[in-house]
């Protein structure tokens, strides 16, 4: 078992420890329901023939179709699909959406192919699994470098191969094809959402309310616009190139410009600004770290040098389970990514539910239910963590493994069928 997963699964163990939970529960969530492995085969642009690796896991289906993003990522595997089908898993249950958890991906740098290799690649995923996803089986959306567009092409390469324009079998769409408005900045805004709520909980009703963002892709970018236009100084912003540290406060849309001029935050220049290292970057002093790159980021190497208060998790898994222990005795509050950054599932649930209805929402009520939904989960968690003296990310497990649990039990346990 890799030691992602595996870490995944010592999050459930420890969630399990709160909860009145059957046994036959934690048995049928400590394995994936379904996982297919396949190899793309392309035609490139210069008439050769490649194959990339894909994966598509349906880890757990029993509240409703699975759902989760597809990545295309010269980095994947498939146990990290595996595991991010299980945070999907729970990440829904969450959110009490009617989802189970899913994820593909495709063992590729994109950067590296033409559009018109990157559109043969994406239809040629949708053709492999075609018999795995549907809009009542299992609902892909986009993931670390891939897009909207790259869901359309895939939306229509499914319909075509159903014969019948299907909309609802992907989320992420383009507007003009099925899109939902708000999409576009729906995970950072979910994070926003339920920062905001419990600012008074936290203790971020004072004018010192430091932000640093680690992964200044389209998360990142959100956040710290949201942020910033709420009076929050953000003093250090991070890509792959390296960071921008400033006390004084960053513009993020002057720092957005400058990396679509030259590609890298560090191209951003100004009074007081300086740059560095992702480890100058964590070892900031300020109120509010959000990690918004990838997995496990946040490490046992770091982590007793991070100055944050509080952690707000827009990546996936970016802090690991020493990370965990760490923070917790050094008493930071973790507001962990299951839900923290709930809000872009809950806002392709909500193009889902357009696209079957054929109706849909304006832009202030996309926001205005999912800010609704963001703070009442969010609430629920907080007051677990608070009543149970366990850490924010144990609570939401916990929260999650009840409904789960709920689910589970209602096809029948043992105690029922030999009762």
């Amino acid at each position: 078992m890799n030691d992602l997963f595996s870490g995944a699964l010592s999050r459930l163990d420890e969630a399990a420890r709160h909860v009145d939970v059957d046994a036959e529960v934690l048995e049928k969530l400590k394995y994936a329901k379904e996982t297919l492995s396949v190899r793309l085969s392309v035609r490139m642009d210069n008439g050769s023939r490649r194959s990339f690796p894909a994966w598509r896991c349906r880890y757990d289906d029993t509240r409703g179709p699975t759902k989760g993003g597809i990545r295309f990522h010269p980095d994947s595997n498939v146990d990290e699909v595996t595991t991010l089908a299980f945070w999907m898993t729970f990440k829904c249950a969450v959110m009490n959406l009617p989802y189970g958890g899913g994820k593909g991906a495709v063992k590729v740098d994109p950067h590296t192919l033409s559009k018109s290799e990157l559109e043969r690649l994406s239809r040629a995923y949708v053709q492999a699994f075609a018999g795995m996803i549907g809009p009542d089986r299992d609902i892909p959306a986009p993931d670390v470098y891939t897009n909207s567009m790259i869901m359309g092409w895939m939306a229509d390469e499914y319909g075509s191969i159903v014969r019948r324009p299907s909309p609802a079998v992907i989320t992420g769409k383009p507007l003009p094809l099925g899109g939902s408005l708000g999409r576009d900045d729906a995970t950072a805004r979910g994070g926003y959402c339920l920062l905001r709520h419990l600012e008074g909980d936290l203790g971020l009703t004072g004018p010192a309310r430091r932000v640093v963002v680690q992964g200044y892709g389209n998360a990142g970018f959100h956040i710290a616009r949201l942020l910033h236009a709420d009076g929050y100084r953000i003093v250090g912003l991070s890509d792959s190139r390296g960071a921008i540290l400033c006390e004084a406060g960053l513009d993020p849309l002057a720092v957005q410009a400058a990396k679509e001029r030259h590609g890298s935050v560090t191209a951003y220049t100004g009074d007081g600004v300086r740059t560095g290292t992702d480890d100058d970057l964590l070892a900031t002093a300020c109120e509010v770290l959000v990690p918004a790159a990838l997995e496990d980021r946040i490490h046992a190497g770091n982590a007793g040098r991070i100055r944050a208060r509080i952690i707000l998790e827009l990546a996936n898994g970016p802090v690991t389970p020493e990370a965990d222990r760490i923070l917790d005795e050094a008493g930071v509050i973790v507001l962990p990514d299951i839900l923290a950054n709930a809000g872009g599932v809950t806002v392709s649930y909500f193009e889902w539910v357009q696209n079957r209805q054929g109706y849909y929402w304006s832009l202030k009520e996309i926001h205005e239910r999912l800010r609704v939904i963001m703070e009442t989960e969010g609430r629920r968690v907080w007051d677990m963590h608070q009543s149970k003296r366990i850490s924010m990310r144990t609570a939401a497990y916990a929260h999650a493994l009840e409904r789960l649990s709920s689910a589970i039990a209602a096809h029948g346990t043992q105690p029922f069928f030999i009762g």
